[in-house]
């Protein structure tokens, strides 16, 4: 018999770390909503809320507002019905430290499961693609797909997919495939969230971006490893290196460490420079305790864009 709350452990894991790392300057977002991808404005009325930062000023309902005391917004059936598709990277190099506490699946799955309560309290439907899978020998099968749907089942119904897909022993990444993929397969409008190991992107991954950016709304979140410098990578076996251990002379030296930090910030500026040019929204994500701000700060960004991009 499958233990109480089982079949949700997951999403209440992630409500559990989001409820720790939110601060008072994030908690209002929880009640808002991220932009939207539809241009131009539906006549089909569907209610009220609070009006948020990025919202159009022409869709504030002024008597409503009046009345209320509160700025309240028009929400409209296009505005509010949105695909959300979630493109994980599940090569073996995802299943790596992001941090001291945790791992870049683990990361990965914080992220997706917040997106995906604020997609559910959005009315949404999500899905998700993930690849490559692997086979029994280790070889690759291909992407596996958890087609849309709505509610907590659904949702951690793919944030276990995500678990259980992303492994050391996996395939190694394919992000070239991954998104020709989602260009082949999805033709409807889409908010696509794509979550994959940061890299270096080269020119072909980019031509892919911004393939993707004329075709749906991107958000694109590149999960880091944890500095080799770090401190607590000092006693820890490293399974891609065979079992050795990080060298001695890595080993308190705060100088490296903050050198390496410093090409790592020049590295994530870099690339969000080429994304924005491909005409997606970015951040990237380094660790548990951070990646709720992180993920909020993209929706805020995207949010804006949004906004800019229907005046």
């Amino acid at each position: 018999m499958t233990a109480p709350g089982a079949d949700r452990a997951l999403l209440v894991k992630v409500r559990s770390r989001t409820a720790i790392a939110v601060r008072r300057r994030t908690q209002h977002l929880l009640d808002g909503e991220y932009g939207s991808i539809h241009r131009g404005r539906s006549m089909d009325f569907e209610d009220l809320r609070d009006y948020v930062v990025g919202d159009d000023v022409k869709d504030i309902d002024w008597k409503a507002t009046a009345r209320s005391g509160r700025p309240l917004v028009k929400r409209n059936v296009a505005e509010r019905r949105h695909g959300v598709l979630f493109v994980v990277d599940s090569g073996r190099s995802m299943a790596a430290m992001a941090d001291a506490t945790c791992s870049k699946r683990d990361v990965v799955v914080l992220a997706t499961g917040l997106i995906g309560q604020l997609a559910m309290r959005h009315g949404d439907s999500i899905g998700l693609v993930v690849g490559p899978t692997s086979g029994p020998l280790g070889g690759s099968t291909g992407i596996a797909h958890v087609p849309f749907g709505r509610g907590e089942a659904h949702l951690e119904q793919i944030l276990r997919t995500i678990h259980s897909t992303i492994d050391l022993d996996g395939s190694m990444s394919d992000l070239d495939g991954l998104l020709d993929h989602v260009a082949r397969q999805f033709r409807r409008r889409l908010i696509v969230v794509v979550l994959a190991d940061d890299i270096d992107l080269d020119s072909g991954h980019l031509r892919r971006i911004r393939r993707l950016c004329a075709q749906h709304e991107v958000l694109y979140c590149a999960v880091g490893d944890m500095a080799i410098t770090e401190p607590a990578l000092a006693s820890q076996p490293l399974r891609h290196v065979e079992g050795h251990r990080i060298p001695a002379f890595f080993r308190d030296r705060p100088r490296l460490h903050a050198d390496l930090q410093q090409v790592a910030a020049e590295r994530r500026r870099r690339l969000r420079a080429a994304l924005t040019e491909c005409g997606a929204a970015s951040t990237g994500l380094s660790g548990a305790d951070t990646t709720v701000s992180s993920v909020f700060e993209l929706l805020e960004r995207q949010r804006l864009a949004v906004a800019e991009a229907r005046r």
